[in-house]
């Protein structure tokens, strides 16, 4: 089976929906024989570097408007598009009039459910790209049994709905390591951490009120935001500026994969008190090292968490609060005991149980050849 799989959505610096999508590129050649990856333009040397059994062809223009337009208009009539057997576009969208059959990964429902999240001209965009796929697609992906009863729900499709739970390198979000201590960061200190893109449904806004209610009792609580700037974060950034606790608050921007583990297993308690998701990746990264967490409740959080996580309700600060206050005063036994049940729930969670979902829905799409 030739496979094609659209890279061209991925960031610079890849992020949930494009850690996915590289975790995805760099596994497939190990099952399949014969992956194509579909790269913008000037792009093809990371994706070498990524996938090196794969065949990278760097066709799509760089521009999110030229990218867009060439998949809707030009990939259905390339010669690539008749090369495969099976095409996957893991971001959404899809080549509109394709020959080949294609599956399509909806990452989650938001743009129906909560379109105030994001962008606003985002918004119409992905909902007729989202309907498009559930009548066009010939297989539909989603990373969470939360996101497939939602699309089942809002856009009801005859197509195959594959749930392929995303996963964690368990050898690099481990428990512990000895590269710890060449950390740039000052671990040593006490730090609430937050990890994910500024934008205004991951809820950084209510953390930094929890954070108020928390730092007023202890003199020496830290809050470290770790991520990208997203869309609508001007409002974010006034409200740390004018925060009573300023200058407790550090701004770590994007952190490298060598970083990441080592801040997580410091951390005091990892805060996710995000709003939505399609499955919010940070949470099983933090408990797959051993850390605190709180997250969101009636979320899919929760549903990959289970019993690891404590739990408060979105957009409430004070339950926030209270559940962030919890996990500072735990004392070693209890650490050891959450750390243990935390990395046990993360285990269950592997990339290579991804790609076996994603094999099944290859396969689905193939027999429609």
């Amino acid at each position: 089976m030739t496979l094609t799989l659209d890279v061209s959505a991925v960031p610079p610096k890849p992020a949930g929906a494009g850690r996915y999508i590289v975790e995805l590129a760099k596994r497939l050649p190990s099952v399949m024989d014969d992956v194509q990856l579909m790269s913008r333009r000037g792009d093809d040397e990371r994706w070498r570097a990524w996938s090196p059994a794969s065949h990278v062809v760097p066709r799509v223009p760089s521009s999110r408007p030229g990218r867009l337009l060439y998949e809707a208009v030009a990939v259905a009539h390339t010669s690539l598009m008749r090369r495969s057997d099976v095409w996957h576009s893991p971001h959404y969208t899809m080549p509109h009039g394709a020959t080949s059959p294609v599956v399509v990964t909806v990452h989650d429902m938001t743009f129906f459910t909560n379109p105030e999240w994001h962008e606003r001209r985002k918004v119409d965009f992905f909902r007729h790209a989202i309907q498009y796929a559930t009548r066009e697609a010939a297989v539909i992906l989603t990373v969470s049994e939360f996101t497939a009863r939602q699309l089942r729900d809002l856009c009801p499709t005859e197509r195959p709905v594959v749930v392929a739970p995303l996963g964690v390198d368990l050898e690099r979000f481990s428990l512990e390591s000895s590269d710890d201590s060449v950390s740039a960061y000052d671990l040593q200190r006490n730090f609430v951490l937050y990890v994910g893109t500024l934008e205004p449904r991951k809820g950084v806004d209510v953390l930094l009120r929890a954070f108020e209610e928390i730092a007023q009792d202890d003199p020496t609580v830290e809050l470290w935001l770790a991520g990208q700037r997203g869309w609508g974060v001007d409002d974010v950034e006034e409200q740390i500026a004018r925060h009573p606790f300023a200058e407790r608050i550090r701004q770590l921007g994007f952190v490298d994969d060598a970083e990441l583990p080592r801040l997580y297993r410091s951390a005091r308690v990892v805060a996710y008190p995000s709003r939505g998701e399609g499955f919010g990746l940070p949470v099983l990264e933090a408990l797959a090292c051993g850390a605190p967490v709180v997250t969101t409740r009636d979320s899919v959080m929760a549903e990959v968490a289970g019993e690891a996580a404590t739990l408060s309700t979105a957009g409430d600060a004070v339950d926030l609060a209270a559940g962030l206050q919890s996990l500072l005063q735990l004392d070693d036994a209890q650490r050891g005991a959450v750390r243990t049940v935390g990395h046990a729930r993360a285990a269950t969670f592997t990339w290579d149980r991804m790609l076996e979902q994603h094999l099944v829905a290859y396969e689905m799409a193939h027999q429609l050849r």
